[in-house]
């Protein structure tokens, strides 16, 4: 558990005490996710910011919300590692009148004072045509998924499939989860190539599985150029992969820590958010990648 705050509040300042348990900082972007929230609220006197790590574990991520709690946290922000599994505890919060925020993962139910991402399901249905097209409309994909348990993987899934059935010469020759981790997607990929699957195209659910897809590939003997390769988030490794010629595209996924960390100030200042917020995504290309910074 990591607590900062400001030295620099007033007495008479009112303070609020904000957690955010995070599902698994060995995920870059995860981690991302944390720092831009820190950095955002830092802006704020007042705010004591307390982060945790459940390291992929969701019954520590669960534990992890009620430590906050006992150390008077005044609202949540959090991404649910496993919608089912931790909605009744958020929806426990959210009943005590803590105001919860969930960044780009969603819970079962209502338990909730606002939802911040981008839309997983029609960036997996663009990702879909776009390779489709890539692959003149014939082929088999592997795709590469996220973490099974979390909404951003089920609407990613299913936003892709949903895209194939305009390519009816494609299809998906496995699907094999990664947990969005670098060191999983590449022992999928070895253990997909070793096990004799085929497969002309590789959807990957984010970046980091990308990257470890390529350095699976290049293990392998393969040229990744020769491999269509397709991802989301266009982190810093994607956008030298485009331009590289070892990925096709890739889809901007801000880590919305800013557009939380708002909410939340804005909500503890008693003002109304959206219950849904929907983060702007953009599709990165050969075409436009030299225009287009990474989100980190």
């Amino acid at each position: 558990m990591v607590v900062t705050s400001s030295t620099h509040a007033q007495a008479q300042e009112k303070t609020f005490v904000i957690g955010f348990p995070q599902d698994n900082m060995a995920n870059d972007w995860r981690a991302a996710q944390v720092w831009d929230v820190q950095k955002e609220l830092a802006k704020h006197s007042n705010i004591t910011f307390i982060h945790s790590d459940a390291e992929g574990k969701t019954a520590k991520n669960i534990q992890d919300m009620q430590d906050m709690l006992d150390q008077g946290m005044d609202l949540l922000i959090v991404s649910p590692r496993n919608a089912e599994a931790m909605s009744p505890a958020i929806a426990a919060i959210h009943k005590s009148g803590i105001p919860v925020i969930l960044l780009t993962r969603r819970v079962s139910g209502e338990g909730y004072t606002t939802f911040i991402a981008a839309n997983d399901f029609k960036i997996a249905l663009q990702a879909a045509r776009q390779l489709g097209r890539e692959m003149n409309g014939a082929g088999r994909v592997l795709i590469l998924q996220g973490l099974p348990t979390a909404t951003t993987a089920v609407d990613r899934t299913k936003g892709f499939l949903e895209g194939l059935r305009e390519f009816p010469g494609i299809t998906v020759a496995a699907i094999r989860p990664a947990n969005y981790l670098r060191a999983n997607a590449i022992n999928a990929v070895d253990a997909a190539i070793e096990g004799g699957l085929k497969f002309d195209a590789i959807y990957a659910q984010s970046d980091s599985m990308a990257a470890g897809a390529r350095l699976a590939l290049k293990a392998a003997g393969i040229d990744p150029k020769t491999t269509p390769i397709i991802g989301i988030d266009y982190i810093s490794q994607a956008r030298t992969a485009i331009r590289n010629g070892e990925q096709i595209a890739s889809f901007t996924y801000p880590t919305c820590g800013k557009q939380g960390a708002q909410a939340a100030i804005d909500l503890l200042m008693g003002k109304s958010v959206p219950r849904d917020i929907e983060v702007p995504s953009q599709m990165v290309t050969p075409d436009n990648v030299e225009d287009v910074p990474s989100i980190f």
